[in-house]
């Protein structure tokens, strides 16, 4: 696991470009250092003083300057601790993140204000990525005797999915459908853009609640809190100050109502809430958007219009969706149970502005649940599935036979493996999930889901013209944006117009 801060400058590179050209280079480079670092903490000493301060921007910028670095770090400590964390958004870091498993990646991704960047399993192979060996503990979270011995038998298990994803690669199968059998141990590269204030929230996920749990994300958090130490050690106090608490106390509770048992992905999206009367929520919030009028008011002004136009609410809609910036549309809601797989978890997780919740990775979702790729032959097929009941076996074994807890155990989780997810959108984020993932350039799984969610969507009655501006662009506004990779269907939708 390797993490720096990129996107800010090299001082070793400095150093050694300075070198023979000017005395003292050591010296000069720490005061380069010490000046960076008071200029970042100045931004924040600002946004701390500004909203009671007197003055404008740059004066009350200009106080923060005059004070000392320490001073100002202490100022900022006393607002966090009022609980005016909002000041340190101001503070951005992107990170570079090198071998960390998908396991992470997928936990990262979930901070809905974080950025990422990260290798597509679509378009790399993977052969090689190599894969993350964890320490195997038992309940009470001590190292088990025979931790070598588990370690490579692990070693050994992973070794042969990488052989056999190697092997169907080489048999020509897309790297898209492949990746299904990769354990949710390989390794991944991220670029991640973060504020000061999730790198706070995600330092205390990762090291003080049941996170922690899992060795790699608690390493994971402590590497960011070293990083943190050097960069932005005004929210060191909140992460300190924060118990450690390894237990849920929403898990206690139903583990000792329920116990665990079979249970079955959906076959398909299932729309369980919307906005009711979302059509005319839509249209109404664009004409009191407009002119200001009260409920009531654009209610009776929109009935008027619509009798007498009929066609007046399906233009307005159009002009809603496709000739404005469709702010109507963040004023209805629509929440889905989806069954997905987690090959393509993240092309929806990567959508950050819809809130969605998946299971935690301990304990482990049933492991015979999975999704093969129906673009495989049945020769194929049966080579998958063979290995998803091989991977279940060896789990089952190691977890029986030397009682390894389950948060060591979390890297079995293949790609394939399916999960029920739930989600919550407004129709802005609908729209545009399904504008993309329609597409038929789109992943098939992202496309089957996308298209059971708009099926969802347009069986309801009260949203029949939303429906209508939902889907690819081919359809909803006869344009194609991928050019020459197009794949034809703008030109058959053309023909019967």
């Amino acid at each position: 696991m390797k993490i720096e801060l990129l996107g800010s400058l090299d001082y070793k590179k400095l150093e050694e470009a300075l070198k023979g050209k000017v005395e003292n280079v050591e010296e000069i480079i720490n005061e380069i250092k010490k000046l960076a670092k008071e200029q970042k903490t100045n931004v924040v000493a600002t946004a701390a003083r500004l909203s009671r301060f007197p003055g404008n921007v740059f004066e009350v910028l200009n106080i923060s300057e005059q004070n000392s670095y320490e001073k100002n770090v202490n100022f900022i400590k006393r607002v966090i601790g009022m609980g005016h964390d909002s000041i340190t958004d101001h503070d951005y870091f992107v990170f570079g993140i090198e071998n960390v498993s998908a396991l992470i990646e997928q936990m990262i991704i979930a901070e809905r204000f974080s950025s990422f960047t990260i290798k597509s399993r679509r378009e790399v192979d993977f052969t090689n990525a190599g894969f993350y060996i964890p320490n195997f503990h038992d309940e009470n979270g001590i190292i088990i005797s025979n931790n070598n011995q588990v370690k490579e038998e692990y070693q050994n298990h992973m070794k042969s999915l990488f052989q056999n994803y190697g092997q169907f690669v080489n048999q020509n199968m897309k790297l898209e459908d492949a990746r299904f059998i990769l354990p949710y141990c390989y390794y991944s590269n991220i670029i991640m853009g973060i504020d000061a204030h999730t790198l706070k929230d995600m330092i205390i996920k990762f090291t003080k609640t049941k996170y922690a749990k899992i060795e790699e994300l608690r390493i994971f958090g402590e590497r960011l809190k070293e990083i943190a130490k050097e960069s932005c050690e005004y929210i060191l106090d909140e992460i300190d100050k924060t118990p450690l608490n390894l237990e849920d106390g929403v898990d206690e509770f139903l583990n000792s109502n329920l116990q665990r048992g079979d249970y079955q992905v959906l076959d398909r999206p299932k729309l369980l809430n919307h906005t009711e009367n979302t059509d005319d929520v839509i249209l109404m919030s664009a004409l009191m958007r407009r002119y200001q009028y009260n409920h009531l008011e654009a209610k009776i002004v929109l009935e008027k219009l619509s009798k007498n136009n009929p066609e007046f609410k399906q233009i307005l809609m159009r002009k809603i969706a496709f000739e404005s910036d469709r702010l109507e549309f963040t004023q209805v809601n629509f929440q889905f149970q989806l069954a997905l797989s987690y090959a393509v978890l993240t092309h929806l997780t990567r959508h950050r502005t819809h809130d969605m919740i998946f299971p935690d990775f301990a304990p482990i979702i049933d492991l015979m649940q999975y999704k093969i790729p129906p673009t495989l032959n049945e020769g194929q097929q049966k080579e998958l599935q063979k290995i998803f009941k091989n991977n279940f076996e060896v789990y089952q074994s190691l977890k029986e036979q030397y009682h390894i807890r389950e948060e060591d155990l979390v890297y079995f989780t293949l790609s394939g493996n399916m999960c029920n997810i739930l989600t919550n959108m407004n129709g802005w984020d609908l729209r545009h999930i399904l504008e993309l993932r329609m597409c038929n350039k789109a992943q098939w799984e992202t496309r089957a889901m996308a298209n059971g969610m708009y099926q969802e969507v347009s069986k309801q009655k009260d949203a029949e013209l939303f429906s209508s501006v939902l889907g690819p662009t081919c359809v909803t506004q006869r344009v194609c944006n991928e050019g020459k990779e197009s794949c034809g269907r703008i030109l058959k939708l053309l023909d019967q117009d």
